[in-house]
């Protein structure tokens, strides 16, 4: 019998099954159950019970197969519904009730108080489900207000206090920590702000980088040099760009180097636009090693939110710096190439290059 990885389980293999178990691990939460003889019960991968002896488990593709052989839903995990266990039921609450309440500041002895959990749990199982705290995701959940108004056109004192934000000062410090310029620069298309590039040939073809005294934000992939600054052009109208090749040197040799088959240098620090969810799945892409690739499904379970896949898809196809953040890394179910904003015959070479290099 084999392990599906893509959850289209026909039957599943005892030993992946029982390591998942052990590991209490989430990301095969709804790809099959376990059962035990000695309760009669049978659970998800992640249910925080006592783990039972391995001689007493049994593995079910599916509740209903589970229940066919005589086994009853655990009530602590209830692993026949697709609302999640109770502890998933509790984080998504406090997640819906920062939303509710995103013009105010949320403590959290108030959103424990909320969901019935003790902060310290709270802060745990939050960070663990959705990557970030309570407050770094209402921060986060903030910015991405703000910006969708500016893009709409938005004042910015309109934007500001809209999204939830008590003063100016304070978006202007947290929004020029996340986008690398001032709220109306961003406004009006980069208006104010100088972006350096340059560009090389590679193995895939030409590429240019473009950054802000933050770091990068831009790296993109094409035939020519006219029309990467073309897209960089159309990404910020309003932006002053100005070729640097001596100055983004050493940035551009680490990018190089990174296509050379070395790991990715500390040189590219990254100045990026990005909602939380984004932000998410370019980190879980980072952590995808050279050669190997995941499908969209997988990183939707590994960032805690396995029914996202096709936002997961959105969020590879505005991944704004190629190759840095690898998604072309990603796959569909089966290993298919598909949806790579540079093209596939380039993500197709991509792979094979870090596949031939990956040891070096």
């Amino acid at each position: 019998m084999t392990f599906d990885l893509t959850g289209d389980l026909a039957a599943v293999d005892p030993l992946a099954a029982w390591h998942a178990v052990l590991n209490r691990d989430r990301q095969f939460d709804g790809r099959f159950v376990y059962a035990v003889s000695s309760t009669q019960v049978y659970c998800r991968p992640s249910c925080p019970s006592r783990r039972p002896a391995r001689h007493r488990v049994s593995f079910f593709p599916s509740p209903q197969q589970a229940e066919a052989a005589g086994f009853r839903a655990c009530r602590r995990c209830r692993p026949q519904s697709t609302q999640g266990s109770l502890p998933d039921q509790r984080i998504e609450q406090a997640r819906q009730y920062l939303d509710d309440h995103a013009d105010e500041t949320v403590t959290l002895r108030r959103l424990a108080d909320h969901v019935t959990l003790s902060p310290f749990h709270l802060q745990r199982a939050f960070q663990r489900t959705l990557g970030l705290s309570p407050k770094a995701y209402q921060d986060a959940k903030r910015i991405e207000r703000f910006t969708a108004l500016l893009n709409q056109g938005a004042s910015v004192t309109h934007a500001t206090y809209a999204a939830g934000f008590g003063s100016s000062s304070r978006v202007a410090e947290r929004v020029s920590d996340t986008l690398g310029m001032t709220p109306s620069a961003y406004r009006s298309g980069g208006k104010g702000v100088t972006l350096r590039y340059t560009t090389a040939r590679t193995a895939v073809g030409r590429v240019l980088m473009a950054g802000t005294e933050r770091g990068v934000v831009s790296v993109s992939l094409g035939k020519s040099d006219a029309s990467l600054l073309a897209l960089l052009h159309d990404a910020y109208p309003q932006a002053t760009l100005s070729r640097d090749q001596n100055g983004l040197k050493r940035q551009m040799q680490a990018l190089l180097q990174c296509l050379n088959g070395r790991p990715l240098s500390d040189a590219l620090s990254l100045d990026m636009q990005g909602t939380a969810f984004q932000r998410k799945v370019w980190k879980a892409l980072q952590d995808i090693p050279r050669g190997s690739t995941r499908t969209y499904r997988e990183i939707a379970r590994e960032i805690g939110q396995p029914t996202a896949a096709r936002a997961v898809a959105r969020a590879c196809a505005t991944n704004p710096v190629a190759i840095v953040i690898p998604c072309h890394r990603v796959v569909r179910e089966g290993g298919n190439l598909a949806g790579y904003r540079w093209g596939l015959e380039r993500k197709k070479q991509l792979l094979a290059l870090e596949r031939e290099r990956q040891d070096i």
